[in-house]
């Protein structure tokens, strides 16, 4: 099983990846340890791309989460899915889910981050959570992804309709 997540940030994408991929039993790659190296630095674009398509050939069943349109072998992820989530949640929840993150994670680094990447939350994020990652592009980007593989995409546009995916 192959399973791609996608969705704004705070949506839920790496809960519900480390969730589904417990109960499937697939390895899960969370793309912002891909994106990232120790203290938010920006890892070289070649190397990243490398390391996701080594994920790729090695791993029959897998979980990816993250968006990362037109990087990180994008077209290919899309097409060797055999499901495509799409988190699409209110601002307002996204938000939430941020600060709540936040308040637990504290001066640590979460497990679907890379090393050293200490949690934080700051004007930047905030502005991205609620308008810079929304964008008309943005959101058309996703409908693109809705109408090229209709056949294996879910739209989650609620708390609750993601919840559901978490159900045992």
């Amino acid at each position: 099983m192959k399973i791609l997540i996608m969705g704004y940030s705070g949506s839920g994408k790496s809960t519900l990846a480390k969730t589904l991929g417990k109960r499937y039993g697939c390895r899960v790659l969370h793309l912002d340890t891909v994106q990232f190296q120790e203290n938010w630095v920006e890892r070289e674009a070649a190397e990243a791309e490398r390391l996701v398509s080594r994920f790729l050939d090695e791993n029959l069943d897998w979980i990816i989460d993250g968006n990362y349109r037109g990087r990180f072998s994008f077209q290919r992820r899309c097409r060797e899915a055999d499901w495509i989530i799409q988190l699409l949640l209110p601002r307002r929840v996204c938000l939430c889910r941020a600060i709540k993150r936040y308040v637990q994670n504290r001066g640590r680094v979460r497990d679907s981050m890379a090393a050293g990447c200490v949690e934080k939350l700051d004007w930047e994020f905030v502005r991205w959570i609620l308008w810079e990652g929304r964008t008309a592009e943005i959101r058309e980007g996703f409908r693109r992804i809705q109408r090229e593989e209709r056949e294996k995409v879910l739209v989650c546009p609620s708390a609750k309709a993601a919840a559901r995916l978490m159900l045992p």
